[in-house]
């Protein structure tokens, strides 16, 4: 019925009269709450026809709406009132302030009641309007139009909006020139003196919604413009640390602490706060101590490790960002042991009754998850200690000597947690005082409450450099054993949180221990093994990011066949155990990758059949996304499976044999380089970026099994070169993309060699115009740079007339880049090219000589840069035939590229002392350089 209603043209018209219409008619018999539910669903379907069909809209019907949704403003109903806000921006969104120039001037008017007659329900409703509007076109609204810039004429109005006489007005006021500060336009930065004093006239005030708003754009204007801020700091600094010690308003008090974090980012102020240190510390202390209601929650043995996880326990697991191919302080953990989450936006005020317009699992997570006051007071003391190092801990020293004994548990909680929040900015104070404090701190690992055993884990795992650096067996003994055997046990306790807390710590010290863990990696194992039989779903998440962690410090040596027996049976049965669909497969795929890494060749006992499910996964994620393009009912599937299937593959192409890889990858069904193409063409930024990496890997080791398929892949790698193809709104993924794509062009270059010059013309032209595109990123320039010279190890005679257009801008980018493997073979390609067009470096010849010099003599005696120390010598001796007096163009050059190259210093002898057999003249078919 419904859709058929929306066949109907006058349905959006209904929607409309619906949504405005205050009272219920009598023959329907709905009562007032009811009659607002079905309007509130008016609104929502109206919001969203004008969203998706906006163009087609009559423009009688559109003046209608946009009449009835002003009027709406006006309603009793705060909800119906707040959503026409939303629909009046959405209007905006869809047309554009151009096609409706008035609704700003009547938004303003209705707030500043300039008729007399506006209610305050309807001031308030056009104020919501007005501050969803202005948000939504933050820079629509600082556009010249006419002559006319409409943020001039909405500046002005909110300040004086944000002295009303009604608070929810002037909270929104604020909020919505709090939102306008970070693009800093010149009507409110021409009023900041008048704004800063607004807010100082308003930070008393009794709302608390009211002082969070003032809290909020402080916390703004330090990011910002601090300058402001300087004179009044004194205040500033009393304020806030009332605000932050309001028990009662817990917001209130999370606002104000967050003003520390940003001032601890800010050059002009951090410094200042020097004076004040022995007032802010000590509140920062007292912010750190769990509340009555959470020591209620948290208090009790919580003997949880048989229960299995709740579903909404589980929270998803999210990859860890790609690192790009070819490129060359805070707290890590929460106050709690887990990862510490970005605060969150500040939301509108609500009045009494209104419904927040939020996600209905909202109030089912775990409060420990969430960011609060006393995570906020733990960073901001870290900052501190960043920026004040011994003063902030002879500040701390009184407090941890009272505290961390402390008979009532929620005080030693946060005497350890305040010891662990300043361990990177004053480790070299605390550092003599370790020998004392680690043994204290392996000894509460077995403290009675699970929350003390918990955040000492986290304690720990910060201190575990100190340990990991202690160079006599003995100290080992006594500390950095007895650190990595506490955390070890307490990866095993009977409280699942925990668990997570010791996993983490322990991943920690793995990262900052590296090789120092060799001699232990057996009971290591024997430990993770215990845990793989007996954590449950959310757990293992952190477990596996142990193990990657171990196969990232140890390398290879964890390839050891004892090892192997111990590591690769559990983690082949939680791979036979968990499904396809399940998160925790995309975790579990990127663990292996750092096995596989390990391991090396000896991973391929086990690629068949992991390779074999991987090529399932991608097929299958493939075929769902085609399924789901046909069909809108269905769901579009995880992009994430597909992406980390894919770097698996990668991982498992770079550690074993070729020839393994190459027969596993042959046998493929559907064929996997097919599947491969449709990944470098996938819509999701993070799957082409892993198959453009994976192109490049296969380029490496396979390329004769994906010889055949280049007709198919190479265009799809030109298309990729196309900056174009970078969508403004997600530039840094699209570089990302771009980044790898020039990477797997440049390693292509080298193995594929004449097989690419059927396509060399497109690829030049790609790649020479991200080198000398200005704004492109400098890792993507340089990646594009190399691979453009790579490409002329097989195709010189192509790129050759070229040479002229792209020689100076190559030169330039790679005088940036370090000597590296890739460096070498980017100019070994870009010499070939020289000699087939000498004269063409008649512009920059000075430029290539210092690139020449600009290798190290160390690199360049390595037999890894033979070939290109041989095409140097051959092109400098080309030159010196070609050049009449090649000393007279020396002395043109830089004093210290002639004096590197003058015959008789060392590197004159690497560069230019001539090989046998090397020909001394351009253009002789010996000059070829053989690989």
């Amino acid at each position: 019925m419904l859709a058929q209603a929306r066949s109907s043209p006058d349905f959006i018209s209904y929607l409309a009269y619906l949504f405005s219409t205050q009272q219920s008619p009598p023959e329907i018999g709905l009562s007032e709450s009811d009659f607002n539910t079905v309007r509130f669903s008016a609104g929502i379907n109206l919001k969203n026809v004008i969203k998706s069909s906006y163009a087609s809209i009559p423009p009688e019907k559109l003046s209608d709406i946009k009449s009835r949704v002003l009027t709406t403003l006006q309603d009793q109903s705060a909800q119906i009132r707040g959503f026409a806000g939303t629909i009046i921006t959405e209007i905006v969104q869809q047309g554009g302030l151009l096609h409706w120039p008035e609704v700003l001037p009547n938004l303003v008017s209705y707030v500043g009641n300039d008729s007399g007659q506006v209610s305050v329900e309807a001031q308030e409703g056009a104020m919501s309007a007005l501050a969803k509007v202005c948000e939504d076109n933050k820079k629509l609204l600082d556009r010249d139009f006419q002559g006319q810039r409409p943020m001039n004429m909405v500046v002005p109005r909110l300040l004086s909006f944000a002295r009303h006489s009604n608070v929810r007005i002037q909270v929104f006021a604020l909020r919505t020139l709090s939102a306008f500060v970070p693009q800093k336009p010149e009507i409110l930065m021409s009023n900041i003196e008048s704004y800063v004093a607004t807010l100082f006239s308003l930070a008393n005030e009794r709302s608390p919604e009211l002082r969070r708003s003032v809290c909020q754009t402080i916390v703004q204007l330090v990011d910002t413009r601090p300058d402001v801020l300087h004179p009044h700091l004194d205040a500033l600094v009393n304020y806030i640390l009332a605000q932050q010690q309001n028990d009662e308003e817990v917001e209130l008090a999370l606002d104000a602490a967050e003003f520390w974090l940003s001032v601890g980012e800010q050059d002009q102020l951090k410094s200042m706060l020097g004076p004040y240190l022995t007032r802010i510390i000590p509140v920062l202390l007292s912010g750190m101590v769990y509340s009555e209601e959470d020591i209620e929650r948290l208090s009790g043995n919580q003997d949880d490790a048989d229960q299995q996880d709740r579903e909404e326990d589980i929270k998803p697991q999210f990859a860890k960002q790609k690192a790009a191919r070819g490129t060359t302080s805070t707290i890590a953990n929460g106050a709690n042991g887990h990862p510490t989450p970005i605060p969150p936006e500040i939301d509108e005020p609500l009045s009494d009754g209104e419904i927040a317009e939020s996600d209905e699992d909202d109030g089912d997570g775990d409060p420990e998850d969430s960011w609060n006051l006393r995570k906020c007071s733990a960073a901001a003391l870290d900052v501190f200690a960043t920026v004040y190092h011994q003063p902030v801990f002879e500040i701390i020293l009184p407090y941890l000597k009272e505290n961390l004994a402390h008979q009532e548990w929620p005080k030693r909680e946060a005497a350890v947690l305040a010891l662990g929040a300043v361990a990177d900015g004053c480790m070299e104070v605390v550092q003599p005082h370790l020998p004392e404090l680690v043994p204290f701190l392996i000894t509460t690992l077995n403290d009675g409450e699970p929350i003390v055993r918990q955040i000492t884990c986290w304690c720990l795992g910060r201190y575990s450099e100190w340990g990991a650096r202690l160079q006599s067996a003995a100290e080992k003994s006594q500390f950095f054993e007895p650190m990595m055997e506490g955390l070890l046990k307490r990866m095993l306790d009977r409280t699942k949180r925990v668990q997570e807390a010791a996993a983490s710590a322990f991943a920690s010290l793995e990262e900052k221990s590296g090789t120092v863990l060799t001699p232990y990696l057996e009971p290591i194992l024997r430990q993770f093994s215990q845990c793989f039989a007996q954590y449950k779903d959310r757990n293992m998440y952190i477990l596996y990011d142990c193990v990657q962690m171990l196969a990232a410090a140890v390398g290879h040596e964890l390839a050891r066949p004892n090892l192997q027996q111990l590591l690769m049976p559990a983690l082949i049965g939680r791979w036979n155990e968990i499904n396809d669909q399940s998160r925790e497969m995309i975790t579990l795929l990127e663990c292996l990758g750092y096995v596989a890494a390990a391991y090396s060749d000896q991973f391929s006992q086990f690629a068949p059949s992991i390779c074999a499910r991987c090529i399932k996964i991608i097929y299958e994620n493939l075929q769902a996304y085609i399924a789901a393009v046909n069909n809108p009912a269905l769901d579009q599937p995880d992009k994430e499976f597909l992406g980390t299937s894919l770097d698996l593959l990668s991982a498992i192409i770079q550690a074993i044999d070729p020839v393994k890889s190459q027969q596993i990858l042959s046998s493929s069904q559907p064929p996997f380089f097919d599947l491969l193409a449709f990944c470098l063409e996938d819509s999701d930024a993070g799957v082409r970026q892993s198959s453009y990496a994976l192109l490049g890997d296969c380029a490496i080791n396979i390329y004769p099994s994906m010889r055949p398929y280049l007709p198919r892949l190479a265009p799809l790698m030109i298309k990729q070169l196309d900056l174009d193809m970078i969508k403004d709104e997600d530039s840094e993924n699209g570089f990302d993309v771009l980044n790898n794509a020039c990477w797997a062009c440049g390693e292509l270059g080298e193995k594929a060699l004449a097989d690419l010059s059927s396509y060399i013309e497109d690829l030049y032209q790609g790649l020479s115009t991200i080198v000398k595109t200005e704004g492109v990123p400098e890792t993507v320039e340089e990646c594009a740079a190399m691979s453009l010279g790579r490409l002329g190890i097989g195709c010189s005679e192509q790129l050759a007339p070229h040479l002229a257009d792209f020689a100076e801008p190559f030169l330039s980018t790679m005088s940036k880049v370090v000597a590296t493997q890739e460096k070498g073979s980017a100019f070994l390609g870009f010499n070939k090219v020289i000699e087939r067009n000498p004269r063409a470096m008649e512009s920059c010849l000075g430029d290539y000589f210092a690139a020449i010099t600009s290798f190290p003599k160390r690199e360049m005696s390595t037999p890894a840069f033979r070939e290109v120390k041989l095409s140097f010598s051959q092109v400098i001796s080309g030159y010196r035939e070609l050049i009449p007096d090649f000393s007279a163009f020396l002395s043109q050059l830089n004093p210290t590229v002639v004096q590197k190259l003058q015959i008789g210093t060392p590197l004159a002898r690497v560069l230019t002392g001539l090989a046998d057999g090397v020909s001394k003249r351009f253009g002789d078919a010996s000059t070829q350089s053989r690989r």
